[in-house]
């Protein structure tokens, strides 16, 4: 989740333009479109396979400082170190201790890739100092969430009081998932739209190719992700397929006031988060916000609230596709590989979205509701399977790779941090598949050989 790191003055809201700027001034030419990929990773002790506490020696604050010796700066909140800002972006804690890394803004999926493998080589040489390890799932496979530590960051005490109020498996997203996901740009308000409808609606498509967390609590949960079916009942204010998205008019204003829709989470001031849990910022911006009576909000204040909403894909400046399970480095790659070949080639978006332009509303829910359970089985409208459309997406993408022509110095384009999401498709097994397999067999129902054979 977003960590503040600049705590600057913030100018007013002073109109509704205030609120769109945000959208239109992330518009940028195709040749300043840039890549961020974000990935989180649980850690674990080497020992017993324990998520440690923030405090205990070689726990997550050692692990951060330990971080240190690579150049990246701390970032404090209320004298607690809770993120890492650095050349190669920023690093952050989820709500029980999930190491994120948001990374820069990068090129190609070359640097891309190679900073994720910094990324990891760092952590590692710093988590075999202390006995830690990091696991690639989309969900603790094994832990319950009393076993969990909470991080010391003020947000998430409010939303952990907040989401037994309005879903069921809400804690579960915070504190037991992991996530990859893509942050791509967009040339103007009409390239934001049809990459928001084409990104959304193949959503599902990705969620099936990074399927990667069947296990809960040691046993086999019926779905194949697990993590993506708990964004089902963890808030229905803030997640879910926006079927508004594809309605004729659909642009930066609609998206606006889904978002002043959204019930506010807090307020930042002052170094301390207030909660603001339920509250409107349509009330805060008539200065009626009950927590802060006759203060209005700034951009900032605004950018944090557009944080809050969780929907399958998140328009902020940019565009976040967020509908994958956590993974090794090769599924890392993979994501914003899969994304860009589909949204950064006009040719590829255009294929794109002939997949998908005639799909009902319905179609469209059924088909995210469908996918966490079945996975590559499940039926897609028209007919056939998600494993028939997911290859027919790659083959698209793979193509809008080629169309980029991002060379690395041996000469190779992008189109190979594709390869994990082929096998997938060749195979018809995703790695919750593979994952069940070892459970059932060698493994006999012993899933704690995951962390021996599947960390990074």
């Amino acid at each position: 989740m977003t960590t503040r790191t600049d705590t600057s003055a913030s100018p007013l809201i002073e109109s509704r333009d205030d609120l769109l700027s945000v959208f239109s001034k992330g518009e940028k030419p195709r040749q300043n479109w840039r890549i961020g990929t974000e990935h989180e990773k649980f850690v674990y002790r080497t020992s017993d396979y324990r998520a440690p506490s923030y405090d205990e020696p070689g726990g997550i604050r050692d692990l951060l400082m330990g971080m240190t010796e690579f150049g990246w700066e701390p970032v404090i909140e209320n004298g607690n170190v809770i993120a890492l800002s650095g050349q190669d972006g920023t690093i952050s804690l989820e709500p029980a201790g999930q190491l994120e890394l948001s990374g820069a803004a990068l090129q190609d999926l070359h640097q891309s890739c190679r900073e994720s493998g910094r990324h990891l080589e760092q952590v590692k040489a710093i988590g075999d100092r202390l006995g830690l390890g990091f696991l690639g799932l989309g969900m603790w496979p094994d832990k319950t969430r009393a076993e969990l530590p909470i991080m010391p960051k003020g947000r998430y005490k409010i939303m952990l009081n907040h989401m037994p109020r309005v879903g069921t498996l809400g804690l579960d997203m915070m504190l037991r998932t992991c996530t990859i996901q893509t942050n791509l740009d967009y040339s103007s308000e009409a390239d934001m739209v049809k990459k928001f409808r084409v990104s959304l609606a193949l959503q599902p498509v990705a969620t099936a190719l990074f399927a990667n967390s069947p296990f809960t609590e040691g046993k086999p949960n019926g779905f194949k992700s697990f993590r993506s079916h708990i964004w089902e009942d963890t808030d229905p204010h803030r997640t879910g397929m926006l079927p508004f998205v594809f309605e004729d008019g659909f642009g930066y204003e609609r998206y606006c006031d889904y978002a002043l829709d959204v019930p506010m989470y807090f307020v930042f001031r002052d170094g301390q988060y207030i909660d603001a849990a339920g509250l409107s910022f349509r009330d805060f911006l008539d200065g009626k916000l009950s927590v802060l009576p006759g203060e209005k909000p700034t951009i900032a204040d605004w950018t944090d609230h557009l944080s809050t909403a969780f929907p399958e894909v998140r328009l902020k400046s940019f565009l976040e596709m967020r509908g994958a399970d956590g993974g090794r480095w090769g599924r890392i790659c993979a994501l914003p590989a899969l994304w860009v070949g589909l949204l950064y080639s006009d040719t590829a978006l255009d294929a794109a979205w002939d997949l998908c332009k005639d799909w009902s509303i319905e179609e469209r829910e059924a088909l995210r509701h469908a996918v966490p359970r079945q996975a590559l089985e499940a039926s897609v409208p028209g007919g056939g399977t998600v494993r028939d459309l997911a290859a027919r997406v790659l083959d698209i993408a793979a193509a809008g790779l080629t169309d980029r022509a991002q060379l690395n110095a041996s000469g190779d384009n992008e189109g190979g941090f594709l390869d994990p999401l082929r096998d997938v498709v060749a195979t018809g097994k995703t790695f919750a598949d593979r994952l069940l397999e070892r459970y059932h067999g060698d493994w006999n129902g012993d899933v704690s050989r995951v962390y021996d054979e599947f960390s990074f």
